[in-house]
């Protein structure tokens, strides 16, 4: 006789019947559920919970110190009206096109140089990466103070080597100036952290592929072409998934390095929003362009990682 595991069961020397087979263990849903609803209250308190009532407060006229109105759909439909959020929108549209490519180059130009073990490269790889280790806010108050025309050193440094005559405005003079310091540090601060991304994308490369490609007559750049390229498509989907996500929710390089001047020239979408919410405190006005936002985001990684998907196959 043999039980349901498929082992053959002895008989019992004594009465030469065969013992009973052991209780089948039955499967439970509730272990597994047990094991989810930490995660699941978690995402439910700090996610959905805020999200529905940031809903909620889109679809009334929400004043600081007064009870909300409902007036749906009046805070979506005056959003078209407010011309510095047209403003915004534009500016956070090339500045995230312009900081994508040139973060998203720098990052994989650094992750190349570093792929290889050689001597030396550990400081290299650390150094690329340091200012990764520095605080959002703390990066851009240190470039604050590096590019003050007031207390910088800077300008005393291009004064001294004869490259300026007088004290530049990094962060409120000329508009183009003012975005290519911005530009400048998310650059800074943002390219060891993609590099380090891009390196591990890197080095899951087998080597025996680019032995092969050499073997066969491959060029370094046609290995690159037709190898790195191809399998480093997921982490550079990842990591563009990243830099635009960030650089559309760009807030603290502008609020605390040129405070959205000099004008409005840098005001970021996010900006607007902290504007409405704490300044004219129209909490519904503010929790309406936060749905669009974020509406706008999820569409556009949904794009993307469609896009990717669909090469892949």
């Amino acid at each position: 006789m043999s039980n349901s595991l498929g082992v053959r069961a002895r008989p019992d020397r004594v009465t030469g019947a065969a013992p009973p087979a052991p209780p089948r263990r039955r499967s439970s849903g509730l272990t597994g559920l047990a094991y989810a609803a930490p995660a699941a209250v978690i995402v439910a308190l700090f996610f959905l919970l805020p999200l529905g009532l940031v809903v909620w407060m889109s679809l009334n006229k929400w004043p600081l110190l007064a009870p909300p109105t409902f007036n749906a759909p009046g805070n979506y439909t005056q959003i078209a009206d407010n011309a510095l959020v047209l403003d915004a929108v534009v500016f956070t549209l090339k500045y995230t096109a312009v900081v994508t490519v040139l973060l998203f180059s720098v990052a994989f130009g650094l992750a190349l140089l570093v792929q290889h073990r050689r001597p030396g490269i550990g400081f290299f790889r650390g150094a690329f990466f340091l200012p990764a280790a520095v605080g959002w806010a703390t990066a851009t108050l240190l470039f604050f103070g590096l590019l003050s025309d007031q207390i910088g050193p800077l300008n005393d440094l291009l004064e001294g080597i004869g490259l300026i005559d007088a004290p530049v405005s990094w962060t409120a003079g000329d508009p183009a100036v003012a975005f290519g310091s911005t530009v400048t540090l998310v650059i800074w601060r943002w390219a060891g952290f993609n590099m380090l991304i891009l390196l591990t994308g890197l080095q899951a490369i087998p080597n025996e592929i680019y032995e092969a490609a050499r073997v066969d007559g491959a060029s370094a750049f046609q290995a690159f072409r037709r190898i790195t390229l191809p399998l480093m498509r997921p982490t550079i989907a990842l990591v563009l998934c990243l830099m635009i996500t960030g650089s559309l929710l760009g807030f603290e390089q502008f609020y605390i390095l040129t405070r959205g001047g000099p004008g409005s020239s840098t005001t970021s979408v996010v900006m607007v929003i902290v504007r409405e919410a704490f300044v004219r405190f129209n909490l519904g006005s503010a929790a309406a362009m936060s749905v669009l936002v974020l509406a706008a985001l999820v569409l556009l990684n949904a794009l993307q990682l469609a896009f990717i998907r669909r090469r892949n196959s």
